[in-house]
This record gives C-alpha cells, structure tokens and sequence, in this order.
C-alpha cells in the first residue's frame, strides 16, 4: 500500500496533525507535538519532496516576527481510496481523497448475504467508483459489522450476515487487485471521529452505534482499541436486558435484544398483532404516542442508558459520540435513555459529555476509508 516515506514516530506524529489539523503552521505543530521546529522541518522534509503535504497558498503573519508564514497541508489528491460498508441486503461504496473528503458515491443490492454474492456486489462497487476516479486506486476499505480481525482479515463472526471465519479481505484483493483493509464497521467510524471528528483533539472518546444493532468503538491512549482477540466495546452484546430477549446473536438478555431496529419493531409488530408494519410505522406510532411504540422505545432507551453508563464507568472517556441511523428519532428515547444513565453512571463520570452524531450508510463506508487513510499515515515499515 502507498504509504508516507517515513518511519520515524516523530515523522508519522507530525504528518497526522497536518493530516487532522491542516492547514497548519510549523509553530503549531511544534507545540502539538513537543517537537523542535528544526525537528519539524526534518520530519516535513521527505512529505513534501513524497507530494504528501504542501504549503498551503493561505499566508499569514506569523504570531512571533510579523513574516508570512505558509501552513502546512495535505495533499488530498496524493491518495485515492474506496471503502465500502456491507449490510445483508445492500453494498455502499465511496471514493475518498486522502483526507476522506466523499468524491463518489455508489450502492449495489446483494443478490443475497452469501459470501459470493456479497463479493460480487462489492466488486461491482468497486468497478464502478474507479471509473469515476481516472486514477490508481491506492487502497480499499471494508467495514463489515460483527467480530472482525482486521490483522488477519477475517470476519470471525457477523450474525447479522450469517457469517463465521470468512478470509473476506484476501478475497476481496484477489477480486479487485487492490491492498484491502478489513474492519468493525463501528471501529471504522471511530477511526473517522479520530482524525476528521469530534475526537481529533479528545485524549479518550467512545462512539455507539444506535441502528440494526448497537455497537461501540473507543479510542485510548493514542489508538482505536481493538481487543486482544479482536473484540473490543461490544456494549451491544452486555447482558443488561430480561432473559426472554433472545437477541439475533442467540444469547439472551443482550443489549440489542431490545434496543436493535429489528427488536423495537418486533415489540411493535407483536403488540399490534400486525407483521407488515416498517420500522417507519412504529417511528410514527410513537410520535403519535401510541402505548405500545412509545413502551418499545422507552425500553429501548433505558437499556442504552445502561450500557453507556456501564462503558463510562470502565473506561472514563471524555465524550460519547452517539451515532447511527436512529439517532434522528433520538428523542424517542432520550429522556429514558439520559435518566438511566445518570442513575448508573458513578461520581464524575456522569460529566461525560454526549454528543448527537446522526449518520447515513455512506458515513459507514467513508469509515472504511478512513482506515486505509490510517495505514497510509502510519509510514512504511518492514514489508510495506
């Protein structure tokens, strides 16, 4: 994979926070990263003779001596990339410039969530969105939700795929020809929040997925946590629900048992005794209070609550992002969701800010992006 000329932790140090923060100025980037500015200057050196990062035409005077300065930037256009989010019935795909600014966008249905046909969706996916491009494509993201290891490219296990042990990225590079990063689908977004989010300047953070299931992705000590086995934040799987929630992983009493698209709707659909209602019908039920959609969402709510004040309590981040494609029917549950977290979360940690983070399926997939950008600023390394 293409990527930065260096392997230095000073010089990938420096290139992430023109990366996050560009422009940028060689003061601040001094001060951000307690390097010289002589040290700065080395690091930047190679990145700018690579076509990595440029002098930005934006001058400004400089805070010390009065002479225009030229910040530093990233050059977007070194770097084309496509990620791509699968769900069971349809593929999302996106073409990405090195700063994972949304070129293009595409989207395929799966013939059905069977591995090949699953491949050939993305492949298609792909197809299209490098004719868009003109250019090399340097690198492909895939976010796929479930219990991913990304070292080792395989989906361990995605229930709501129907997926166990599936070497999806060696796949998936043979099919396109193109390096392939595999990845959680919500660690994906996390790792968007870190560089180009509300995380860029956050020392923790944790964003929860609210949706088809309910996932969650932490960044700690300088890194997007993974898990030693790969598993990492499965808030989602926390057995905080009664036991007669069975949940679509087989287990009982999980988080998402209740708290998933396809248990609210479940709830609703059984109360009214009416299997043809969509998840917009019970939205709009509960606006119009009836009992059994409000109840559904309410109970939703209050077992999030729980889970995100179990999470604030283990690891103490400093914000939650809350994200997903229900968070635009967040005041459904927000009240029950903000009481029972205020009632479980202990001392301080109640002061943990949570921040509303409404997405689209396109922001799973730029995700996926954004994890081949990671590997780009990583720098070159034995094997790259």
């Amino acid at each position: 994979m293409n990527r930065i000329p260096v392997t230095s932790p000073a010089s990938v140090a420096v290139f992430r926070r023109i990366l996050t923060h560009g422009p940028i100025g060689r003061v601040d980037i001094s001060r951000a990263t307690g390097l010289s500015q002589a040290a700065v200057t080395k690091a930047v050196t190679p990145l700018i003779g690579a076509g990595f990062i440029v002098e930005s035409d934006e001058n400004r005077p400089s805070p010390s001596i009065g002479r225009p300065i030229s910040p530093l930037a990233v050059a977007h256009d070194r770097a084309h990339i496509i990620g791509v989010k699968i769900t069971a019935d349809r593929t999302y795909g996106v073409l990405t410039d090195l700063g994972a600014n949304t070129l293009a966008r595409t989207e395929e249905l799966n013939a059905t969530p069977a591995v090949a046909d699953v491949i050939t969706a993305v492949t298609r996916v792909v197809d299209t969105l490098r004719a868009a491009s003109g250019t090399p494509i340097d690198g492909l993201g895939v976010a796929v939700s479930g219990d991913v290891d990304r070292d080792g490219g395989v989906v361990r296990d995605s229930p709501l795929l129907g997926w166990r042990q599936v070497p999806l990225a060696k796949a998936l590079e043979e099919a396109t020809g193109i390096p392939t990063v595999l990845e959680n689908d919500v660690r994906a977004l996390a790792v968007t929040e870190l560089f180009f989010g509300s995380g860029r300047d956050a020392e923790s953070f944790a964003i929860v997925t609210i949706g088809t299931g309910i996932g969650c992705g932490i960044y700690l000590h300088g890194r997007v946590v993974q898990g030693a086995h790969g598993v990492a934040g499965e808030i989602g799987h926390l057995p905080l629900a009664s036991d007669d929630a069975v949940c679509a992983c087989g287990r009982r009493g999980c988080v998402e048992a209740v708290a998933s698209t396809a248990a609210i709707l479940d709830l609703v659909r059984r109360g009214h005794d009416d299997d043809s209602l969509t998840i917009d019908d019970a939205f709009a039920l509960a606006h119009q209070d009836d009992p059994i959609a409000r109840n559904a969402f309410e109970q939703a709510g209050a077992v999030i609550g729980s889970a995100l004040a179990a999470l604030v309590n283990l690891i103490g981040p400093e914000l939650v992002v809350i994200a997903g494609e229900n968070v635009t029917e967040y005041e459904l549950y927000e009240a029950h969701l903000r009481s029972t977290f205020a009632e479980h979360a202990f001392g301080a940690a109640s002061d943990c800010e949570i921040v509303l983070r409404p997405h689209v399926f396109d922001d799973w997939a730029r995700g996926a992006a954004a994890c081949v950008v990671e590997v780009i600023a990583s720098g070159v390394s034995a094997g790259s």
